[in-house]
């Protein structure tokens, strides 16, 4: 097993997945973004003996894999020597029902024979104690549970448990699905569940692609894109974090290997502006939520570069030694040091997009007298952190100076918040 970087992230603004090109679950973590992998191979070297899922196909050949379209449903068909090929879907649920969105924290594969007969073995081995040790399992007669770190989850499918449990190879002559979610009982048949389930997910995502402002030009990599930027939401508070993923190396063996499974403020201005101008009002509204919370945090009008997805101040920079590292290239780490630095363009970032809603008439929950007394703390501090000494654009960890790109927005967080007032009468 080689890791590579060439992945597809599934997901549900609730919990993700990055595949490889195999159809092989490399990274996922919970019970949130930030969270502790449940599926860790991705950062454990060359060649993991936990962390992952995988069909391994008995004399594969080829394989093909490609999105279901305007969607992050992903297919992959494995083919072998000998012509057998399996198809192989996955997803995580997302869905109305019961009046709201259905985002379990929650897979659901189905793997199908195709042609000729297959064999497959099933390899489902999630992690815990970052990747330090298999988790431990307990099994009942259609489903397996996985004693992950923070989580227990539980495998249910009509599978027989056994060639699970002994990942021998066996002739796949059936559709077989998958269900690996919360630990608790699936009230239906787990073969039509899942792909209901499927089915669902799959009208959802094209629907909400119908709804988007899309271009002509480039329309499939926007689309793509949109549903990327969408997957790294995390519905519950509003945030989106920079990345899925930590301790990716910005280039070998640069140590440069950051954790961005946060919610950088700098972003901020930019994500609303990507947002605006696909018309993705729900992510948009959601997102603005998030900043107003932490205006309301924030003390003295003093705004952190980065927070966590639940609001969080403390999300210290620690290194973790119970993984090898993508290709063995250390160090792994926890939490980002951002968070201590100052930043002072990060004023003009938060109060740019939360201006917007004292003028856009789209959004639910227009902005109120109370939201721009809030913001004015943030524009006061602007005002005196405009010509003082920062970390800069560039997050420098040992270099302080004053930096045209911060003084620039700390202007613009005045100059908006003033023509606000005058737009509000104030």
């Amino acid at each position: 097993m080689t890791p590579t970087l060439d992945l597809a992230p599934i997901g549900n603004c609730a919990i993700s997945a990055l595949i490889d090109r195999q159809g092989r679950y490399v990274w996922a973590c919970a019970p949130r973004v930030d969270g502790d992998p449940v599926f860790s191979s991705l950062m454990n070297g060359d060649d993991p003996e936990h962390g992952f899922w995988d069909i391994v196909l008995e004399g594969q050949k080829h394989v093909s894999q490609a999105y279901i379209r305007n969607t992050p449903v992903l297919r992959t068909v494995l083919t072998a020597e000998d012509g057998a090929s399996v198809e192989i879907i996955d997803f995580a649920p997302r869905h109305p029902k019961h009046s709201r969105t259905y985002r379990p924290l929650a897979f659901g594969r189905i793997v199908r024979p195709l042609d000729g007969a297959p064999r497959i073995a099933i390899r489902l081995r999630p992690s815990a104690d970052w990747g330090a040790r298999p988790a431990e399992t307990t099994s009942g007669s259609n489903h397996i549970r996985y004693l992950c770190t923070d989580v227990t989850f539980r495998l249910t499918t009509n599978c027989p448990v056994s060639h699970i449990k002994s990942e021998r190879p066996f002739r796949l002559e059936k559709p077989l699905a998958f269900f690996f979610g919360p630990d608790e009982g699936y009230d239906q048949d787990v073969g039509p569940g899942v792909q209901a389930a499927l089915e669902r997910t799959t009208t959802y995502w094209q629907e909400w692609i119908r709804k988007l402002y899309l271009p002509l030009d480039y329309q499939e990599a926007v689309i793509r894109a949109a549903i990327t930027l969408k997957l790294c939401a995390y519905e519950e508070t509003g945030a989106i974090v920079a990345a899925l993923t930590t301790s990716v190396p910005e280039f070998p063996e640069s140590g440069r290997n950051w954790d961005y499974r946060y919610c950088w403020i700098r972003d901020a201005y930019y994500v609303v502006r990507a947002l605006n101008r696909l018309g993705a009002v729900d992510i948009l509204e959601n997102y603005l939520g998030y900043l107003r919370n932490l205006v309301d945090s924030s003390a003295g009008g003093h705004v952190q570069p980065v927070y966590g997805v639940g609001l969080e101040e403390d999300i210290d920079e620690r290194i973790v030694e119970s993984v090898e590292g993508y290709h063995g290239m250390k160090p792994v780490r926890v939490g980002n040091q951002a968070r201590e630095h100052l930043q002072h363009d990060v004023y003009g970032q938060i109060v740019l997009p939360l201006v917007q809603s004292f003028y856009d008439q789209r959004l639910l929950r227009p902005g109120t007298i109370d939201d721009f007394h809030a913001l004015e703390k943030v524009g006061e501090r602007a005002y005196a952190m405009h010509d003082q000494v920062d970390a800069g654009l560039w997050e420098f960890r040992t270099i302080a100076r004053v930096h045209t790109y911060s003084s620039v927005m700390c202007w613009a967080a005045c100059d908006r918040l003033a023509k606000a007032a005058d737009h509000l009468g104030l």
